[in-house]
């Protein structure tokens, strides 16, 4: 069953101007699935093209959900601008052919990863070939445990399948064609080394957000943040629906879906075309618990204490992902959080966690966030300073310390309530590695004052 959706969104809910043509897309279990758009993860957020825009969202409107592209406002960046200025369609013919060649460079990685993956194996197996005999004959399990990589991979390649299956039906508007995982396989354009890494990436994130093994990691950095949230707007003394509550920088979807849980009307932001494909496929293709099944960890062939280690299963999602109540608020849109977020005064709270060094200026998110909070609303902060941009060429990228962040955050206006300068997370982590990645995380509370300080009489800018 389809159900189409036409609607035009002024109201400050979601707080951007977004024209919501979409479709739910029935699933074979019956359930409502979900149409999306577009690119980055924890180290593939930054690699954002500064030319090319995400334009979409995927809503949700009791108990289905929907997908949609905003036409809000964009940055015009200096070199958008130039051209022919008497022919502003050449500008959105650009844009359009950016972002379909983008959408199937997406594709092309996730049919690509079957060839990626066993040629790594393949050469693997080429050096233990290379070994002396003698020496062969030391390692007796090396060439089965080969053979289960390789079915591994093709486990893998089974659920990637499945996850971009219909993605070109994401917008009822951005039709990119039938997208056949099989077809033409002797055609397929290689994808960079630079792609696979991404995708790779992303497939660790189902541990973080939608695996028991990623319960730790979630206990770390989420619940702090949905601690405070209750705090701040307790059920028993506020109705939670009213409470609008804004997650950029997403992921796949599991801290917005967990806050839309507790009844707030939650809306998470991602950029990424390779988190929104796989969060559309948790939040609306999976069914049940743990019916799914990953190997995440089969592409690290160093640090591992025991071979079993590699080719260990992770089952997700760990929750019912359509256990949600009926009449939750609950919405994923997909693109820039700057230019999608426009609207002053629209959220009660933005809860970052491991967002706010995304950004090529950090001074940026926080002007963003102090305009779009409600006066006495609050901003919950968790996360490090990896700084995405900061060895990548061509690309502006400002390293502020957590100081000078701080004082920004004070000169805007915004009230510190909470702080903590050491809080200790991973990400995405391997917890059978030899070799750890340890965040020591800084996590505040900053609230939007209720009543603004004049400035010689007159309102402060942006408020």
């Amino acid at each position: 069953m389809i159900n189409r959706v036409y609607f035009q969104n002024h109201s400050s809910r979601n707080s951007v101007n977004l024209r919501l043509i979409g479709r739910c897309v029935g699933t074979s279990s019956g359930l409502p699935g979900v149409a999306v758009r577009r690119e980055s993860a924890r180290c593939d957020r930054c690699v954002r093209s500064l030319r090319r825009r995400l334009l979409g969202a995927v809503v949700r409107r009791g108990d289905s959900l929907v997908a949609a592209p905003p036409n809000g406002e964009r940055r015009q960046d200096k070199m958008e601008n130039e051209g022919n200025p008497h022919c502003p369609g050449d500008k959105h013919e650009e844009e359009e052919r950016l972002e379909k060649e983008h959408f199937w460079k997406i594709i092309n990685a996730f049919r690509y990863y079957r060839i990626y993956a066993h040629e790594r194996v393949t050469r693997s197996e080429k050096q233990f070939q290379s070994l002396p005999a003698a020496h062969q004959k030391l390692l007796p399990n090396f060439l089965p445990h080969v053979k289960r990589l390789r079915q591994c991979i093709e486990h893998n390649y089974e659920i990637l399948k499945a996850i971009i299956n219909n993605c070109n039906h994401m917008f009822e508007n951005k039709e990119y064609g039938v997208i056949d995982m099989e077809a033409d396989l002797g055609q397929l354009k290689p994808a960079s080394t630079f792609d696979m890494d991404k995708l790779k990436s992303t497939i660790k994130q189902f541990v973080r957000d939608w695996s028991d093994d990623g319960k730790a990691e979630r206990d770390a950095c989420y619940r702090p943040i949905i601690e405070e949230i209750v705090k701040h707007f307790p059920p028993d003394e506020c109705n939670p629906a009213d409470m609008n509550i804004l997650v950029p920088g997403a992921g796949l979807g599991r801290l917005a879906w967990e806050i839309a849980r507790l009844g707030y009307s939650c809306q998470g932001n991602e950029w990424s075309l390779y988190m929104l494909f796989c969060s559309h496929f948790v939040l609306n293709r999976c069914t049940g618990v743990n019916t799914m099944t990953l190997y995440p960890w089969i592409h690290q062939f160093s640090n591992n204490k025991r071979s079993a280690d590699q080719i260990r299963p992770v089952h997700f999602p760990d929750v019912n992902s359509h256990s949600l109540p009926s009449h939750t608020n609950f919405s994923m849109t997909a693109g820039d959080f700057q230019e999608i977020y426009t609207e002053p005064n629209t959220w009660d709270c933005v809860a970052t966690c491991f967002f706010i060094d995304t950004a090529h200026n950090v001074v940026d998110y926080i002007e963003t966030i102090w305009k779009i909070l409600k006066h006495g609303g609050i901003w919950i902060n968790l996360g490090p300073l990896l700084y995405h941009f900061e060895n990548m060429a061509n690309e502006k990228s400002i390293e502020l310390s957590y100081e000078d962040i701080r004082h920004c955050i004070l000169q805007f206006g915004f009230k510190i309530e909470v702080e903590k300068n050491s809080v200790p997370s991973t990400y995405t982590e391997n917890d059978q590695s030899m070799l750890k990645y340890l965040y020591d995380c800084v996590f505040f509370v900053a609230r939007k004052p209720l009543h603004l300080p004049s400035l010689n009489g007159f309102p402060p800018v942006n408020s």
